[in-house]
């Protein structure tokens, strides 16, 4: 065969489980009219377009198993035993995945009594002895052993739309093993998913040592009886014929019995006739749209809206119509803080009305309009609108359906800010903003005004069209309390401190920058005079250099290239030369005064003050966050970073700043959710929370007993759990052994048991649900929770841990913070409430309200939500930032 020829394997079951929880968060938006799931179908089929144009193959196949009795499981009855039953959403997919394959002129095929693996397995060795390309597309990275000069696997790795690419020069570099090694890796460590065993005690690492050392599992075990005396020797020993059980198992058949050969594979491409039918049975109108086919009988078109110019005349129009309208505010970039509009859209009564000319927004009759609480409307993003409109003397009220806020309470993981994406996620071919303004340096407004005027319309028909269907799924969910009592109100509240900005005092920003530049003169003198000679301690190579080579100091970690001088290296090397701590310091202190000291400066407004922005829509675990600046990663741990909170000021003279902060929420949550007895008792009796668990977990008689480092290694453990910590990242926190960190939390979880049964169950509960959820009902959806790739299901089920409780810890300060508000403005105080901080809220006010301020702030906080466990809650005050902590 030629050169060009290119054959494309799929492995049909992988890849469509994969696709299932990858739009598990859409299962119930993606049915067609028969009630017939098609979230797999649609994930699968958006993967099959980006490989089809990537790959160009010349033929193609998708493998699937045919059953659960395999060869294998002849040999192994428990192969895959443990494996959780394939829900019956994407049971009922499967048959309509494999018609679409065909309707795309892509061949299926499985074989009685072996897996797909074996088909592709058999298929790709074809290839290759007919000098074809190979790629192979799956998500299982056990057919990475398939790879050769010519076979690629591509594995999946986020979705289905991303792919790692595995050659054997990859393999070697992300495994260091060959290809061929991939079975003996398996065979001595088994497979957790597949659930075949291995030798005990013998995880990836360990194998792959060994297969260094020994070639294969069967070098190993000619000269087993040479190792020295060990507890390995004895399981390998023991484990002998379960190893090469395991081997058996996990080697793919490349000579399967298959009754198709290459020539069946030629790819044709799509049958257009059946597939435009079968897209529109399955209301997959993206994709005819793609086809360029009409899918005006399907969804409403969003072509060319027939719009009115929005003038003094139609806004008597607007104004006197009486049900919710559509208002979209428009501008380009991400500070709207200073951005100007660029335009403005109002959808009315079914009609639509534009205009680029913002000198409309000096209208009285619309400005009592939109400051009319009575008048329901539509935005997408009421944040930014509130403080688009405030920039030109208007104020916006009234709004019941904010679009971006409801996307991102459906599915936190998709962090949709464009309308474009949330649009395209519902089958609506909306431009996203990247694609009609354009990127970069290219990014501007269209020359005809109206294009744009078009374009914010089409905005206003989606936000108008989506609100039902985005609100009743919202109601399906639960969330419409969590939408209704504390996103929408918090908009408000963001949007009031956002605008209310904070003080800041330049002068002592500047002399910040100039005794941190004095500091960073002196440490670069003693390193020099250290290392013997002068370089540029900012370049890691001519650093690595310096360390290693001319320093001699053990050499931690390389990279491509060269030495590793990353902050984990040099503190491991701390105590080996005093050079090593004064560049740590060097590169601290630089970095604060860069980011900080210097960095802010360009970010205060004329007003004196900083107006950062708070992402409402962007964690995953519902906490907030802020940029333009972030003024919530300001380092506290350090005196040098918590000396720029000594800018930080209030904005009157006789005022002081006042800060009130949880104290140990998260541990709170969990004594809550978790119901666990013990750690109930700590809190309802204010015990010292870490000394309480370093006295339970050491077998202490009292906390008198517990020692400074005692405490510290429970406060690392009380916090790790919280976090799913594993015992290796608990001995690398506090300094012990792989082996005491496993003892430490057993014994935790020994005197905690109702936290283990928390971390238990919750998994449970993701494992069979797909997502974890707050006290208020706030979702995270885990589609990696059943992926095969042990550090991606790991990395899930820890999720699934933390997410309640730091989602919950999230849900209460912001309840807080609404209360809070609500409470300044009833006993109308004149204090402002400025920053929030994680478990703090930042004040401030005039001196004479700092006492009513430290009894309602602290009895507002500690009141937000009913726990099982108090709330405990601390204050402070002072001239600055820096003094109310």
């Amino acid at each position: 065969m030629s050169k060009n020829k290119k054959l494309l394997l799929i492995d049909g079951n992988s890849v469509s489980f994969r696709a299932f929880f990858a739009m598990h968060n859409v299962l119930d938006k993606f049915v067609t009219g028969d009630g017939v799931h098609t979230n797999a179908l649609y994930a699968f089929n958006n993967m099959l377009d980006i490989i089809l144009k990537e790959e160009k193959p010349t033929s193609a196949l998708v493998a699937f198993d045919a059953g659960k009795t395999t060869f294998r499981t002849e040999m192994f009855s428990d192969y895959k035993g443990t494996r959780a039953k394939t829900p019956p959403e994407l049971m009922e997919q499967l048959p309509l995945i494999k018609e679409m394959l065909n309707l795309r002129g892509i061949k299926t095929y499985e074989l009685k009594n072996y897996e797909a693996d074996d088909i592709i397995g058999t298929m790709s060795r074809l290839g290759d002895e007919g000098d074809m390309d190979v790629t192979i597309i799956t998500g299982d990275r056990d057919l990475t052993q398939l790879t050769t000069d010519k076979v690629t696997v591509r594995v999946n790795v986020k979705g289905v739309t991303e792919t790692e690419a595995y050659t054997p020069a990859h393999v070697k570099e992300k495994l260091g093993i060959t290809p061929d090694q991939i079975i003996d890796m398996k065979g001595l460590m088994g497979d957790n998913s597949d659930h075949y065993p291995g030798v005990e005690k013998v995880g990836e690492k360990t194998a792959i040592k060994l297969i260094n050392e020994y070639g294969n599992m069967e070098g190993l075990y000619e000269h087993v009886d040479e190792m020295k005396k060990s507890k390995l020797k004895e399981h390998l020993i023991h484990d002998k014929d379960q190893a090469f059980l395991s081997k058996k198992l996990a080697t793919i058949n490349k000579d399967a019995p298959i009754e198709i050969g290459l020539t069946d594979l030629e790819y044709v491409g799509d049958n257009q006739e059946q597939l435009i039918k079968f897209y529109q049975k399955m209301g997959f109108n993206s994709f005819l749209e793609k086809m360029n086919i009409d899918t005006s009988e399907t969804v409403e078109k969003l072509a060319t809206i027939d719009f009115l110019e929005l003038n003094d005349d139609t806004v008597k129009t607007i104004i006197s119509d009486k049900s919710p309208q559509t208002i979209v505010v428009e501008n380009l970039d991400e500070n709207y803080h200073v951005e100007p509009i660029i335009g403005l859209a109002i959808e009315s009564a079914g009609k639509y009305y534009a205009t680029d000319d913002v000198s409309i927004l000096e209208n009285i009759e619309l400005q009592n309009w939109l400051n009319d609480a009575t008048k329901e409307k539509y935005v997408f993003d009421y944040k930014r609108t509130i403080a688009l409109l405030n920039r030109y003397g208007a104020k916006i009220s009234g709004v019941s359906f904010d679009m971006l806020l409801v996307a991102y309470l459906l599915d936190t993981n998709d962090n949709k800010t464009d309308i474009g994406l949330v649009a395209q996620n519902y089958g609506h071919q909306l431009p996203t903003e990247d694609e009609f303004y354009g990127k970069g340096v290219k990014k501007a407004v269209p020359e005809d005004s109206k294009d744009l005027s078009n374009y914010l319309c089409q905005q206003a028909q989606v936000i108008n069209t989506l609100h039902d269907q985005m609100l009743k799924e919202l109601k399906d969910n639960d969330q419409d309390s969590l939408y209704d009592e504390i996103e929408l109100p918090l908009t408000i509240v963001l949007s009031d401190m956002e605008l209310q900005g904070v003080t800041v005092n330049v002068s002592q920003l500047k002399e910040m920058e100039n005794s941190f530049a004095e500091r960073l003169a002196e440490i670069e003198k003693n390193i020099y005079k250290e290392a013997g000679q002068e370089f540029n301690i900012n370049s890691p190579k001519q650093l690595g250099v310096v360390l290693f080579e001319d320093l001699k100091l053990p050499v931690i970690k390389k990279t491509k290239t060269g030495y590793s001088t990353a902050v984990d290296v040099l503190e491991k090397l701390k105590d080996k030369s005093p050079v090593v701590q004064d560049i740590l310091d060097y590169r601290q202190i630089s970095k604060i005064n860069s980011t900080y000291a210097v960095g802010l400066q360009k970010f205060i407004q004329p007003d004196n003050k900083i107006h950062t922005i708070y992402q409402q829509t962007l964690t995953q675990t519902g906490r907030l966050s802020s940029i333009e600046p972030n003024l919530q990663n300001i380092p506290i741990r350090i005196d040098e970073g918590r000396q720029i909170r000594k800018a930080f000021v209030p904005q009157h003279e006789d005022w002081e700043m006042f800060s009130a902060d949880y104290s140990q929420v998260e541990l709170r949550v969990l004594a809550h959710i978790s119901g666990d007895e013990n750690m109930q008792e700590a809190f309802k009796e204010d015990y010292d929370i870490h000394a309480h668990t370093a006295m339970r977990i050491f077998g202490l008689n009292s906390t008198d007993e517990v020692t400074p480092d005692m405490r510290r290694k429970a406060k690392a453990t009380n916090f790790g759990i919280v976090y799913g910590i594993s015992d290796y990242g608990l001995s690398q926190n506090i300094g012990i052994t792989r082996k005491e960190a496993a003892q430490f939390i057993e014994n935790y979880f020994e005197q905690y048991p109702g936290v283990k049964k928390y971390m238990d169950d919750i998994v449970k509960f993701a494992r069979e649900n797909g997502y974890v959820e707050t006290i208020m009902h706030r979702r995270r959806y885990l589609p990696d929770i059943h992926a095969k790739n042990f550090a991606l299901r790991n990395f899930a089920q820890r999720t699934a841990m933390n997410t309640p409780i730091q989602g919950s810890a999230a849900d209460i300060i912001k309840v807080a913070m609404i209360n809070m508000q609500k409470k300044l403005q009833e006993l109308d105080l004149k204090a402002n409430l400025l920053l929030q901080v994680h478990d703090e809220m930042i004040f401030e006010a005039p001196k004479s309200e700092i006492e009513t301020l430290e009894k309602l702030v602290p009895s507002v906080m500690d009141s937000a939500v009913k726990l099982d466990v108090p709330l405990k809650v601390e204050s402070a005050h002072g001239k600055t930032w820096y003094e109310a902590k």
